[in-house]
């Protein structure tokens, strides 16, 4: 939750800004961690053109530990210089070069003398920036498709003399620039990878970072360390204790508060910032009683009594379901608990003199999300099951360590920091928590209900082995009073439905195929165990259309 409120801020101000035309009154200034002692860090960049796949070559990148940053396509060649990184890589994109007002990257980037490769739309960028030619072609690839290598000198080194590869294009270089060399080719495309040794510049046709293309790891490998002349030497532990290191300088003797979910991403920024400034930093949970069963009590335990971190655990149920009674719409619901978060916040975090920052968890793909291939605000600011902001007129600065790391690499961390598990692995949970997952109006009976019947949902998975499988699996009370049968009487009692899905980033989703015995299980001790409930469902849609939440 910490991270979805804090990130808040400054959305809320390019809204203020976008609509009013006047400044904001926040000062959510972005924590710059002090530099390295020893140099630049060794980095790859990424130019976006608006690829499905970009965040994905970062990650390929950074899976040979060579540090990547993804930009915007509409960085300057001055920048880049200024920046002075191993390589650049031309992400793909939908677009087609030779349209009006079509993106295009700075020439001059490919006058720096940096390396660059460029991929499927990057490649055809590179063409036809140099002078070559790209055109509309019927025999269109999309899919895999055979690759067959014609030059194993540099990009290809150590391949084979075909291979499969991941094609997704519409259009082809129909003309190589001057000074290149055509080094791969398929039967629909005779320039499906071209190079100019002389000016270290390389383009692919197919996209080498998916899992589709056999040995695109490698070819990757081949431009950052054969053609980048990459060391390799970036890691995650390396990573946490400059991040250490970078706080403490930063934050100096300033006092930081950091709003506590019990969550990965706000344990981890937690924990990294406690062990650079130990009692500066106070952590501030809200119990808001639209927890799952014994939440608060795990937060207790792990942070203040194993990990030692300066807590304060305050108790809000009451004024949560105070604020929340008769209500029933689902908007109504998250604007109730986001303003309540922010009062009980702002009281807490006062308490605590001489507070300068504010931390937050705030993930690489946030700060991609946040900020469109053309380098603007994006159309569409997610509210989604966001839970408010923080009021405009705190002046805190944020401090966000992780804000360069992606998910898993953040739970690397936290194995680092020796983080529980059970928080380590723990699946997504709505900043709304409970309240989206009862339909129609919360109270405390359905919660109680509800926490027992979703309890019986995460033993039985965990029992199976499933639940580091599965992206989200719960229960969700529905407003269904079904007719059942109690010995000689008829009873009406709760439905729960039960919802369980496979993702890999939570855009998508599937719903999963648990085997009948589990679901049986979790049926039979739901009707058995919890009182009130007397129907089982099993949600078996997927996203899109529908949502992961109901709510």
């Amino acid at each position: 939750m910490a991270k979805k409120i804090t990130k808040k801020i400054a959305k809320k101000a390019r809204e203020i800004k976008i609509k009013s035309g006047k400044k904001s009154r926040i000062a959510a200034i972005k924590f710059k961690p002090a530099p390295k002692a020893a140099g630049k860090r060794e980095v790859v960049l990424i130019l976006d053109f608006g690829s499905q796949y970009t965040q994905l070559i970062a990650r390929r990148v950074r899976e040979n530990r060579v540090y990547s940053r993804i930009v915007p396509y509409t960085i300057s060649a001055a920048e880049i210089s200024e920046i002075a990184p191993k390589g650049l890589i031309l992400s793909g994109g939908p677009a087609s070069v030779y349209e009006k007002k079509s993106p295009l990257p700075d020439a001059g980037i490919l006058k720096l003398g940096i390396p660059v490769l460029g991929i499927c739309y990057g490649m055809q960028a590179i063409a036809q920036l140099l002078g070559g030619k790209v055109k509309f072609t019927q025999d269109r690839e999309f899919g895999k498709t055979e690759l067959f290598i014609d030059d194993t000198s540099d990009l290809f080194n150590r391949m084979p003399g075909n291979l499969t590869c991941w094609m997704s294009h519409g259009d082809h270089i129909a003309k190589i620039p001057p000074g290149f060399k055509g080094i791969a080719h398929t039967l629909n495309t005779p320039n499906a990878a071209f190079k100019d040794t002389r000016r270290k510049i390389y383009g692919v046709q197919f996209h080498p970072e998916v899992a589709h293309t056999a040995k695109g790891n490698e070819i990757l490998a081949n431009f950052l360390f054969r053609v980048c002349g990459c060391s390799g030497r970036w890691n995650i532990k390396s990573f946490a204790r400059e991040s250490v290191e970078n706080i403490r300088k930063g934050a100096g003797k300033g006092r930081v508060v950091c709003g506590l979910s019990g969550g990965v991403d706000s344990s981890v920024a937690a924990l990294l910032i406690h062990r650079a400034i130990d009692k500066n930093l106070k952590c501030i949970f809200i119990d808001n009683g639209l927890l799952r069963k014994d939440e608060g009590i795990q937060v207790r335990k792990v942070f203040k009594d194993m990990m030692h971190l300066n807590l304060d655990y305050v108790e809000a149920q009451d004024r949560f379901l105070n604020r929340l009674r008769g209500i029933t719409d689902p908007e109504e619901k998250r604007k109730i608990i986001g303003d309540e978060f922010v009062k009980i916040f702002e009281e807490e975090a006062k308490k605590f003199k001489g507070v300068e920052f504010l931390a937050q968890g705030t993930l690489y793909p946030d700060v991609i999300e946040s900020v469109s291939s053309s380098g603007g605000p994006s159309a569409k600011i997610k509210t989604h099951h966001n839970v408010g902001g923080l009021p405009l007129h705190m002046k805190l600065k944020l401090i966000e360590p992780l804000r360069e790391l992606f998910k898993d690499e953040v739970r690397s961390i936290g194995k680092e920091l020796e983080l529980p598990e059970a928080i380590l692995f723990r699946q997504p949970f709505p900043g709304p928590g409970l309240a989206i997952r009862i339909i129609g109006e919360v109270t405390e009976e359905r919660l109680d209900i509800l926490r027992e019947a979703d309890k019986r949902v995460f033993e039985e998975i965990k029992k199976s082995g499933l639940y580091e499988q599965l992206w989200q699996s719960f229960a969700v009370l529905l407003p269904v009073k079904s007719v059942g049968v109690m010995g000689d009487k008829r009873t009406y009692e709760n439905t729960v439905a039960i919802r369980c899905v496979t993702s890999a980033d939570g855009m998508t989703a599937d719903w999963a195929r648990l085997p009948y015995e589990i679901l049986e299980t979790i049926s039979n001790r739901i009707i058995n165990e919890v009182k009130g409930v007397n129907r089982v469902v099993y949600d078996i849609s997927s996203k899109p259309p529908a949502t992961i939440e109901w709510e």
